[in-house]
């Protein structure tokens, strides 16, 4: 068994006005991400784990921005579309792992909505995708609040 393991990480700019998606759901928040799809930073993250892992490149390469045909684009059809990617070459998803970093709102009570979405996505079992938050105790972009971040680790395996 070949064992493979691949980073993601994902930020989108903050903008008041435009809803916030993360892991799938649609957040309650003053201000969403600015992107050129949904801007759902904890997919993307996840898609250039499992992109990265898999030796594939990254989002850009396989969704660029360029593409109109993307334009707000619900990032859970890019997720199910790069797991196609992957599962074409031959793997098989054992893991994601994600840390995601927000100042507000709180997502925690969205986390097991946001495992269902994805694990369903992926073909994995809610107990194999861990969500994790912080914030960045008011440092930089995040801890400004101008900004979304996104960390992902994936294992794959063939």
């Amino acid at each position: 068994m070949k064992v493979r393991v691949g980073f993601g990480y994902d930020v989108h700019k903050l903008a008041e006005g435009l809803p916030l998606v993360l892991g799938g759901v649609h957040i309650p928040a003053p201000m969403g991400a600015l992107g050129h799809s949904d801007a759902d930073v904890i997919i993307h993250a996840i898609m250039d784990a499992l992109l990265g892992a898999a030796g594939m490149r990254d989002i850009g390469t396989h969704f660029p921005d360029s593409n109109m045909n993307l334009k707000n684009i619900d990032s859970k059809i890019l997720l199910a579309n790069t797991f196609e990617l992957i599962k074409n070459e031959g793997y098989i998803i054992g893991n994601v792992d994600v840390t995601i970093c927000l100042e507000s709102p709180k997502i925690s009570p969205f986390v097991p909505e946001m495992k269902s979405i994805i694990s369903e996505t992926l073909a994995l079992r809610p107990e194999d995708i861990s969500i994790k938050a912080t914030t960045n105790e008011a440092m930089g972009f995040v801890g400004r609040q101008e900004g979304v971040a996104a960390y992902a680790v994936a294992v794959i395996y063939k």
